[in-house]
């Protein structure tokens, strides 16, 4: 789970920013942009989009304060902000492309895991930020925001505009993709000898 959850601020900071108060925008812009950047850069892969990403998340903050109702916990509500800034950066990108969100999956699996660059050797075996950044946008984003930020598949269906079944099909095919680049089937013993799989 991310950290969003483990940031407590003051309510009083949070009402003097809704009141534009500079100093409180600070202090929370503090607290929350390195969790914040860190979900942007899950979602883009690039250090300088997800910098974008944080900036435009926190104008969008400061902009709607005034709005908050103090219903969920602050670092939910910039959370949500967040992947919502992140989700729309994707869909630009997807339209520029002329790439539909429901990615053409076939084209991005077919075939054995070897011909996608995995390794069949355990010793070759990716680690979970190697393997998620290999799959394509839109499954590495529902991944992420059910398995990581706790999503239910109702709500990553509202945000990308989908149904619930597009997101458990999407997370289904992600685990696909996912099991054989970070399961280790045979390993090696000193005697030649193999174990099964972990």
């Amino acid at each position: 789970m991310s950290k969003f959850a483990d940031i407590q601020i003051d309510r009083g900071i949070v009402k003097r920013a809704a009141l534009g108060d500079v100093r409180a925008h600070e202090i929370i812009y503090r607290a929350f942009s390195t969790p914040v950047y860190s979900i942007c850069l899950r979602f883009t892969k690039a250090p300088a989009n997800a910098e974008d990403l944080v900036q435009e998340t926190f104008i969008e903050v400061m902009r709607s304060i005034a709005q908050f109702r103090g219903e969920a916990a602050l670092g939910s509500w910039i959370r949500r902000i967040a992947v919502t800034k992140s989700l729309m950066f994707l869909r630009s990108a997807w339209t520029k492309r002329g790439q539909s969100l429901a990615d053409d999956w076939d084209d991005m699996t077919a075939g054995e895991p070897v011909s996608h660059g995995i390794s069949s050797h355990p010793d070759d075996a990716m680690d979970l930020d190697a393997a998620l950044a290999s799959l394509p946008d839109v499954s590495r984003a529902v991944v992420w925001l059910h398995d990581v930020e706790g999503f239910t598949h109702k709500e990553i269906a509202g945000l990308m505009g989908k149904t619930e079944s597009f997101s458990k099909s999407q997370l289904s095919r992600a685990y696909l993709r996912l099991r054989p680049m970070l399961s280790v089937n045979h390993v090696a013993q000193p005697d030649g000898a193999a174990v099964g799989s972990y």
